[in-house]
């Protein structure tokens, strides 16, 4: 069995920031920024909807897609989401 791994976009209650994240677990790391089990931008910013995610089979494609993602203007990153989510909706996980 292959692992997946994600690249994904995390939203607050306002959609006024964004997150970009890696994981290897999407269902256990939202939880853990919803729950603010760790202390960072997340817990101090209150970013917690999911609104977008990409799944990949690579760690390095994943990591890399994030660092693009990452890059990307705060316009562009609304594109991202908009193409797939154009009402910002909180996504549900597989």
């Amino acid at each position: 069995m292959s692992r997946k791994y994600y690249t994904y976009i995390l939203t607050n209650y306002t959609n006024s920031v964004l997150y970009t994240g890696v994981t290897n677990n999407l269902k256990r790391r939202v939880y853990e920024h919803k729950q603010k089990v760790n202390k960072g931008f997340t817990k101090r910013y209150n970013v917690w909807k999911l609104v977008y995610y990409e799944i990949y089979n690579s760690p390095i494609e994943a990591i890399k897609r994030e660092k693009q993602i990452k890059n990307l203007l705060r316009r562009k990153k609304i594109e991202l989401i908009k193409a797939k989510n154009p009402s910002f909706e909180e996504l549900q996980i597989d």
